[in-house]
């Protein structure tokens, strides 16, 4: 069994979830985590959790989602997190990826978010781009367990984080012949430190590189690392899963369809 553990299928991407649904299955990806952004595609993780079996869902602010944020969000969150299928708050971090960034901004609504993870014991699933240093920094202040999404940084940050009790999420960039750097962190990176995601509808793997992506590649995810790593994509889906289960409660026994 596999997990992804970091996806956005929302009917804004795809047009037939259902089918979705199905071809995860069909891959013996049975579980997926479904991350909000913005307030409406957070609102949607919440309509899916309560229709699908396999999607258990995260919500948060996204750093670059942030132009009509406002306090009324952090209540949102607050009032919602503890649905027992909301599994993490996610997607938040930062991103100075843009010339334009609001800095302060991202920072204060980072924090709040992890001010209410802490607050209800929740795993946060983190997005860091061109700012890895100082989303260190601010997680040193923080006790709490997730993910570092789709990551991007050296061997030696990688060790950093996974000091203060996070596992690094792994997804389809693995695959690419350029990457170099992720490449080293998994072959550094001991296999109980190694979540599976997809990043869907983003970043897919090859052979499918500039498709839209999807779930059901996860296992094409855990065939690259199991080649790095020496061993079998099944032993890496064995061992993510326990990883991911590690981090994640994923014990709700009520479902909706």
């Amino acid at each position: 069994m596999y997990i992804d553990t970091h996806c956005h299928v929302f009917s804004e991407y795809y047009d037939d979830i259902e089918k979705v649904i199905s071809e995860c299955k069909d891959n013996n990806v049975n579980r997926i985590i479904v991350n909000g952004c913005d307030i409406v595609s957070n609102k949607e993780v919440l309509e899916l959790v309560n229709k699908y079996d396999i999607i258990y869902g995260a919500i948060g602010f996204h750093p670059t989602e942030l132009d009509d944020f406002n306090d009324e969000y952090f209540s949102f969150l607050e009032e919602n997190i503890n649905n027992s299928k909301i599994v993490a708050v996610g997607e938040i971090g930062l991103d100075y990826h843009y010339d334009n960034t609001d800095r302060e901004k991202q920072i204060m609504v980072f924090r709040k978010q992890l001010d209410i993870a802490q607050k209800y014991n929740k795993p946060i699933i983190v997005h860091s781009r061109d700012s890895i240093q100082d989303t260190y920094n601010i997680l040193k202040e923080y006790n709490l367990k997730g993910s570092i999404h789709c990551f991007s940084g050296s061997v030696e940050m990688a060790r950093e984080f996974i000091k203060l009790g996070y596992k690094i999420g792994i997804g389809g960039i693995i695959t690419y012949k350029n990457a170099k750097t992720i490449k080293e962190v998994v072959k550094d990176t001991d296999l109980a430190y190694i979540l599976l995601e997809t990043d869907s509808p983003y970043l897919a793997p090859v052979p499918h590189r500039g498709e839209d992506n999807n779930p059901k590649y996860i296992p094409i995810i855990a065939d690259e690392i199991a080649s790095i790593k020496g061993t079998s994509g099944l032993d890496i889906a064995r061992v993510t899963t326990a990883n991911a289960e590690d981090v994640f409660d994923f014990s709700c026994k009520k479902w909706y369809n």
